[in-house]
């Protein structure tokens, strides 16, 4: 049955793109007494060393820890109050909402919905202030022990394993338990790639951007104001045309990030009107005009 296909998805990485940090410099290393520069640096030792994915890898080192391991995912979710945003988060997520509650729009029943997709610790992010404002969370997951403690990784999301949760959202097969690779007709999906945004900080998002370019969507690169490094790496990724745009971290009104999401936004929901009415020519379903 073909969807209506009134909805703009916005989809999000979370570390460096929404926050100036890892979640987990925020949460797990302070509760702990983790110092985060020797914990990545062993990371990096296994990736290097031993070739572990680096999420395996991080997954693996905190669970060696006994502190970690006297956890429960009810635990982490109490550390999501800890997080740190970007100027603007939460916030934001309302404000480009209300761009699109006028009756040019309204009429068609457009709407913005929001997506993480993290290769950290869904679970802190389920207790943090941005989960009210976002429809589905996808990030790597703990299992617990029958005595509820965290016992082994369950979910370990990568930056290649994110776009199969592109296609999740694509689709509207948010449930895990559905098969992403089901067949699916274009005027079925829910929400078409071409109505998505992704926005994303750096090389660890190149699939994600890929997909979404490929398929006719839009994509921003955000940098730390504060970090020339991830300045010069967005930059990159426009010059090898990896991303659409780039823009400073600030998701505050009036901000260029501002202005080139409102911008993008409402370009796609004209867009929606447009396709929608020539869905209506096609199929002679024109409404009869007033007298």
């Amino acid at each position: 049955m073909r969807q209506p296909q009134n909805i703009i998805g916005i989809v999000c990485d979370f570390d460096k793109t929404l926050s100036p940090h890892t979640m987990h410099e925020d949460t797990i290393f302070p509760y702990l007494g983790i110092p985060h520069n020797e914990f990545w640096n062993a990371v990096n030792s296994l990736v290097k060393d031993r070739y572990y994915e680096s999420e395996l890898a991080w997954m693996k080192l905190l669970l060696e820890r006994e502190d970690f391991q006297k956890l429960s995912n009810e635990d982490l979710r109490n550390m999501g109050l800890s997080l740190t945003y970007y100027p603007g988060i939460p916030d934001f997520f309302n404000e480009l909402s209300n761009i699109i509650e006028i009756q040019k729009y309204q009429e068609y029943a457009i709407e913005i919905e929001y997506y993480v997709i993290t290769s950290g610790l869904r679970e802190i992010l389920e207790g943090s202030n941005i989960k009210p404002y976002v429809k589905t969370i996808f990030g790597s997951e703990y299992d617990e022990s029958e005595s509820g403690k965290l016992q082994f990784p369950k979910r370990a999301i990568g930056h290649t394993q994110k776009t199969q949760y592109l296609f999740r959202i694509n689709k509207g097969y948010l449930d895990l338990q559905d098969d992403v690779n089901d067949h699916l007709p274009e005027e079925e999906r829910r929400i078409p790639f071409n109505n998505m945004i992704y926005i994303g900080d750096g090389p660890t998002d190149v699939p994600c951007f890929s997909v979404i370019s490929q398929n006719g969507g839009h994509t921003l690169a955000v940098y730390d104001p504060l970090d020339q490094s991830s300045f010069n790496k967005c930059m990159q990724l426009q010059r090898s045309s990896r991303v659409d745009f780039i823009a400073e971290a600030n998701y505050q009104a009036n901000t260029h990030l501002w202005r080139w999401l409102s911008y993008t936004v409402l370009q796609i929901a004209d867009q929606i009107i447009l396709d929608s009415n020539e869905r209506q020519k096609e199929t002679g379903l024109i409404p009869a005009p007033n007298h």
